[in-house]
This record gives C-alpha cells, sequence and structure tokens, in this order.
C-alpha cells in the first residue's frame, strides 16, 4: 500500500478554494431522519456502558504487549487506571443514580440499568483483577531486569531504611493525620480516590481493640526513591513507621483500601443568579458524593472489610478485593524515568511547511501564509506552538489587529495562549472569550482563568444557558489596506499546548470568507442575544449537526441506487446515536460503502446480515490519542469533508454547541481521504469490532509511526 500524506503540494490559489460551500440547511430534514419504521431489529444497537468497557480494555492489552518499550507499558498499565477511575465517578454513578431515582428504563441497547450496573461492575472487576497480575507477574520483573526495582519495606537494605526514616520524620509524619474511631470519634469521611491505611490496634492497658484510619498524603510523591531507580511506595513507608503515629499502641493489623466517589455535577444553571458561584458550591459538594466502589487489598480482614462496608454504606459487589499495591495510576511516575532506551522513540513536531516556507530570520508571519492558503494542521506532528499557539500570539503583538475572539474548553495551567489574550486586552484590543467552565474535572481551573482573564478587561462569557460550548473557535479582525479580513482557526481538539503533544487533532487555519462570516454570526450568538441559526459553511450543535450528517447520508444512499459512487468514512471518539447510527444501517442497506474509525464507545453493530453488512468499525490507540473528528462523503464523485469538535452522543449533539467546518480545499479534502482509507485499511494496526461487540486486533502497520516518519522525511526534505 502507498503511504502518502503530502502537505507540500503547490500553493492553493484563493480561487481554487470552496468560498461559499453549499448551505447545510439545504440538507436539513424535519422531521429527523426516520428510517424504515418497524423495519430495523430491536437489538441493533450495543450497551455504551459495556462497549467503554471494551475501550479500555483495549488500553489494558497495549499495556500487556511486549512489543511495546516497557515504560510505555507501564505507562498505558496507569491510563488504564485513570480512565477506570472516571468512569466510576462519572458512569456507574449515573447508573446508581438513575436506579436510586426509580428510573428503570431500558436503554437503548435493551439491558435495564441493574443489568448494566451489574454487567459493568463484573466487567471492570476481571479487568482490574487483569491490571493487578500484569503489575506484579510482568511489569514489576520486567522493571526490575532493567534495574529499575519497585520494593517493599523489608527489601530496602539498612541504609536505605535509615534514610527512609529520616525523610519520613522532616516530610511524612508532620502532615499525617491518625483517626481513631470510638464513640467520642465517628467513622471518619473518606475523601474520593484517596489511599488510606485501616488500622486494628489493641491497647495494652486494657486489652481494648480500636480501628483507626491514616490517610496517605496526596501531595507527597508515590513513589519514594530510597536509592536510585529503588522505589518504595509511601504506604509502605507509612505502615513501617505506625509506631511513631500511635505510641503505646500495639498495631494488629494495616491494610490499604481506597474509595472512588460520585463526582460528577449537577448545576441548576437556570435558577442561579451566579453559575461561578453555583459551580464552586457545587464542587464543595462533590468532595462528599456517595460512594459507588471500594477497593481494598486482598490480605484485608473480613473483621475490618465489614466494618468499612457499613460506614461507607456500599454493596458486596461495589467491592473489589485486589492484591496491592492499590491505585496504579501513580505509574506514571516510574514511566517518566529518566531511560530513553526504554520510551518511545522521541519526536519533536516540526513547522507546517506552509507555515515554515515564510520563516526567515523571525517566526512566519501568520496573516500572510493564510492570505495565499488556507493551512490544514495535524498535530502532534504538525507542532502546535508555531502554528495555533504562534497564531494567537502574533494577533495579540499585532497592532493592525482589532480583536480576537475565541473559545476555551480546557487549557493548561501555564497556559501561553491565556497570556497571549490577557496581553491583547491590556494593548487596547477588543478581546471575547467564552470560557466553559462547565468543562468536567477542570470546573476550579476555568474559574481560576475565566477570573484572571476578565481582571485582565477580557469580555468573559460562559456560553448558552443550559448547553456547554465545546466547540473550538478563534477569530482575529485585522485592519489591512483593503479594509477588514478575518482569520480563523477551527479544530477539534482545545487550546491546550500540553495536550497538543499527544493528543492527535486537526485544524484549519483560514482566512476563508464563507467560514470566517459564519464564525462572527456564531459568537455574536454565544455573547449577546442573537438567534442566527443559519451558516453557509458551517454545521452547529444543537441545531444542525445531526440533521446535517444525516442529509448527507440520505444523499450517499440516492447516489448508490443511481448507480454512482457512494461511501462513507466517518473518524470519531464515540458512537452512540441511535438516529445516526438507524442512518448508517440504511446506508449500509442500500449499497453505501462504510467504514468507521471509533477510538472508544461504538453502539452500532457492524457485519450483522441484511443491515449492517457494508459496515467495518476500526479502532486505533496507540502512543497518541486519536481525537480528531473528520466526516468524509464520496458524494457521487466529488468527495466532501467536514473536521470539528463532535462526536456523535446525544451529549454532543444535543446539549453542547459543537461546530463542524467544510474543508475548502480540494487539497486538504484529498488529504484527508487518504488519511482515513489508511486508518481503515486491513493492514493497519487496528482493533476490528464483530457483530457481537467483541474488539479483536489485527493488522502490523502503525499508522502513527507512519506518520511520524513522514513528518520527519517532510522536515528532512525542507531542511
Amino acid at each position: 500500500m502507498t503511504f502518502t500524506f503530502s502537505c507540500d503540494s503547490d500553493s492553493v490559489d484563493s480561487s481554487e478554494l470552496i468560498e461559499a460551500p453549499a448551505s447545510p440547511d439545504e440538507f436539513d430534514v424535519d422531521p429527523p431522519f426516520d428510517p424504515l419504521e418497524g423495519s430495523l431489529p430491536d437489538d441493533r444497537f450495543l450497551d455504551r456502558e459495556l462497549s467503554w468497557i471494551a475501550f479500555n480494555a483495549r488500553v489494558l492489552e497495549l499495556a500487556e504487549d511486549d512489543s511495546l518499550p516497557l515504560l510505555e507499558r507501564v505507562r498505558f498499565t496507569s491510563i488504564f487506571g485513570s480512565n477506570l477511575d472516571e468512569f466510576f465517578m462519572v458512569r456507574i454513578a449515573g447508573l446508581k443514580r438513575r436506579i436510586a431515582a426509580g428510573v428503570a428504563v431500558p436503554s437503548a441497547s435493551g439491558l435495564k440499568p441493574r443489568r448494566v450496573l451489574s454487567e459493568s461492575l463484573r466487567a471492570s472487576y476481571e479487568l482490574m483483577q487483569r491490571q493487578a497480575e500484569l503489575f506484579g507477574e510482568t511489569i514489576v520483573p520486567g522493571l526490575a531486569a532493567e534495574g529499575i526495582e519497585l520494593l517493599q519495606w523489608p527489601d530496602l537494605t539498612e541504609d536505605e531504611q535509615e534514610r527512609i526514616t529520616e525523610f519520613y520524620r522532616d516530610r511524612v509524619f508532620p502532615v499525617l493525620t491518625p483517626l481513631a474511631v470510638d464513640p467520642a470519634h465517628p467513622f471518619p469521611y473518606i475523601s474520593g480516590l484517596s489511599l488510606n491505611l485501616a488500622l486494628l490496634m489493641r491497647n495494652p492497658a486494657t486489652g481494648k481493640e480500636h480501628f483507626a484510619r491514616v490517610k496517605v498524603p496526596p501531595i507527597i510523591d508515590r513513589w519514594v526513591e530510597a536509592s536510585p531507580d529503588r522505589y518504595v511506595p509511601l504506604e509502605e513507608i507509612i505502615a513501617a513507621h505506625l509506631d511513631m503515629l500511635f505510641p503505646g499502641m500495639e498495631v494488629l493489623a494495616h491494610h490499604i483500601f481506597r474509595v472512588t466517589r460520585n463526582e460528577d455535577l449537577e448545576v441548576e444553571e437556570d435558577d442561579a443568579e451566579n453559575l461561578l458561584k453555583a459551580l464552586e458550591q457545587e464542587l464543595l459538594r462533590r468532595r462528599f458524593g456517595p460512594p459507588v466502589r471500594l477497593e481494598v487489598e486482598d490480605t484485608m480482614s473480613e473483621d475490618i472489610l465489614n466494618l468499612l462496608v457499613t460506614e461507607l454504606r456500599i454493596s458486596d459487589e461495589e467491592v473489589f478485593r485486589l492484591p496491592g499495591p492499590l491505585d496504579l495510576r501513580s505509574l506514571n511516575q516510574i514511566a517518566d524515568a529518566d531511560r530513553p532506551e526504554l520510551q518511545f522513540p522521541p519526536f519533536v513536531p516540526g513547522t507546517h511547511p506552509h507555515l515554515a516556507e515564510v520563516e526567515t530570520a523571525s517566526p512566519a508571519d501568520m496573516f500572510s501564509a493564510l492570505k495565499k492558503r488556507d493551512v490544514l494542521v495535524h498535530h502532534p506532528y504538525d507542532s502546535f506552538a508555531t502554528s495555533v499557539q504562534r497564531f494567537i500570539e502574533q494577533a495579540a503583538a499585532d497592532p493592525e489587529v482589532l480583536a480576537i475572539k475565541q473559545t476555551l474548553y480546557r487549557t493548561s495551567g501555564d497556559s501561553p495562549i491565556i497570556d497571549a489574550l490577557i496581553d491583547a486586552a491590556r494593548s487596547g484590543k477588543q478581546v471575547l472569550v467564552l470560557v466553559e467552565i462547565k468543562a468536567r474535572f477542570d470546573e476550579q481551573a476555568n474559574i481560576r482563568w475565566a477570573r484572571k482573564l476578565e481582571r485582565a478587561g477580557c469580555h468573559v462569557v460562559y456560553g448558552l444557558v443550559g448547553l456547554k460550548t465545546h466547540c473550538k473557535l478563534a477569530l482575529v479582525i485585522r485592519n489591512e489596506k483593503d479594509g477588514l479580513r478575518r482569520y480563523a482557526h477551527i479544530g477539534t481538539g482545545n487550546y491546550n499546548p500540553k495536550t497538543a503533544r499527544y493528543y492527535e487533532d486537526l485544524g484549519l487555519l483560514t482566512a476563508n470568507s464563507a467560514i470566517t462570516h459564519d464564525l462572527t454570526e456564531l459568537f455574536n450568538n454565544l455573547s449577546g442575544f442573537a438567534h442566527n441559526t443559519d451558516y453557509d459553511a458551517l454545521l452547529v450543535a444543537p441545531h444542525d449537526v445531526r440533521s446535517g450528517l444525516i442529509a448527507r447520508i440520505q444523499r450517499e444512499i440516492e447516489h448508490a441506487r443511481a448507480g454512482r459512487s457512494a461511501a462513507l468514512r466517518f473518524k470519531l471518539n464515540s458512537l452512540v446515536d441511535e438516529v445516526v447510527i438507524d442512518a448508517l444501517y440504511e446506508a449500509s442497506r442500500a449499497g453505501v460503502e462504510i467504514d468507521l474509525v471509533v477510538r472508544g464507545i461504538c453502539a452500532l453493530r457492524p457485519g450483522v446480515p441484511g443491515l449492517s453488512e457494508r459496515i467495518r468499525v476500526h479502532s486505533i490507540l496507540g502512543r497518541f490519542l486519536e481525537h480528531s473528528r473528520v466526516f468524509w462523503f464520496a458524494n457521487g464523485g466529488e468527495p466532501e469533508v467536514w473536521i470539528g469538535s463532535a462526536d456523535l452522543m446525544h451529549r454532543n449533539l444535543d446539549r453542547r454547541v459543537e461546530v463542524l467546518v467544510r474543508v475548502p480545499s480540494p487539497q486538504h479534502v484529498e488529504q484527508l481521504e487518504r488519511l482515513l482509507a489508511t486508518m481503515a485499511a486491513p493492514e493497519t494496526m487496528s482493533w476490528h469490532l464483530d457483530s457481537d461487540g467483541v474488539w479483536t486486533r489485527y493488522g502490523e502497520n502503525d499508522v502513527q509511526a507512519m506518520l511520524i516518519e513522514h513528518a520527519k522525511s517532510r522536515r528532512s526534505r525542507r531542511d
């Protein structure tokens, strides 16, 4: 197979650009698409929760893959744990909430919440046992063979124990708070995801036994280096020095446990006088969400376990007995060790060639480059810093720029994007920033950024009531000799320089007048009281992303029936929306060839005779997190491609502001067509989904490694 993703094509003259793509409105479907009523089987959807668990099982498969560098396997082990924690905090918590509220309506898969909860707990427990076995039987011995030792307290030498004891006295002991349980001391609150020691002690004077809890401080690194490349977990150090915490008491037993709580937020923003204050109050309540999982060491005694179960009011099926150590998220610390021979080969992204060619002694003039042509950047293969970040920074510094408008969903802690927007406001530019403060688990950080931007003079808004603003947009208005000109960036990923190094995303940098005009209208909708929903170059949720995509699927059906070229290739993170899935089933039945590259959840059943025989579903996981959303339509031989922020889930299509943009340049359409074709090729390393919901790994060609080599080759030719 020929593998080419050339971005080195000749300049695209503005006359070649599609200035005014067909309006999404001409495809509007009202009422929404309704496939032949009663003609589709009732069991045509896979369960979304079980599909997510299958996704995390694929992550664990990467940790088990002995062809990967050892420390990268350690990292995937950590990622698996982090993923599962969030699944329990949000999805399992949601299932429990529905059951408690008496909402026992079956999901689209036909499964009732209680059955989904039971199967999710069982499958999660099996995966966690696999993770523990992998750690104990493969990871630890494998690291030891490479000179990196993960030890227990008795394994340390006498000198190491003395050094660690000194460290404990100076750095750990002062921050510990032992909490006893007796009539004067009620059972303590156990914070979510914290590691804890459960202790059983006896008073030698009275012979009476007592329970106590000690929290492992999260502000101290979990893996303490006793000597170079020899690590011992912090809880082992605390356990070895319990006599200092409880002098005069006899410690009979100690065991590690961990609680996961419901940490999803519910903000009644319609009734909230101040959204920021309402959200801050909810963040405080989050700490006290009900438990949804209890992890305990498999050596824990029944008496202590019964006490925890009773006090935490947790069911037996939510108790996970596992070999220690618990909470393997902390293995990221080990994966970051300075051992390059045990990690992926280093890769530093370069400047996109259409931006590099206008570089001289100083950085590229972004505005001059975008006057010549659109630039489609593909992160992390193209540098975020020298494309998107530079676009915002130059706009902030350019005296001819009059205004900058941008959405922020997530960003890094020391974001140069935030700094650039602040500089722009302080220099007198009109700066509008739409900060989504309800971005899950980033709420506190986003509140902090919102207030910092407001203090600098930026106009900060929080989107539309009842909707999350998830789209990734930036619009720059610049005063030029021939009048005002607008420049824009529309992306599939967040404005986060850190995650841009390992998230795969696409971004369109453009001066296309149809696109920038639509963005102007959209920002007016988001910041003011405008209610325009008619766009020429965009599909915008919740109004018309679903209907626009379905109309284009129906168009492929018509092409297939007329004997013209008819095919679909979608790349996304999740596919759950039943109406879109039914449209894809109808397209398959009509003869449309369909390839879906879905990283995570997929509720569609491919390969079902008479329903989805022409649908193939692939999942690509690897070094980078596949994050871009791309929608390609063969369109009778005149291909059309849309990129943007929307996954095909109810929340994205109905409860978020999402944006898809039609890619104007024919060269970029061809580039994305080749990318999707390669990802869906049989020889590409990916997991294939069957009609029973089982994912099986096939192929040997690592598409991410190939893209890295292509990026290096492209840079070498330029140099």
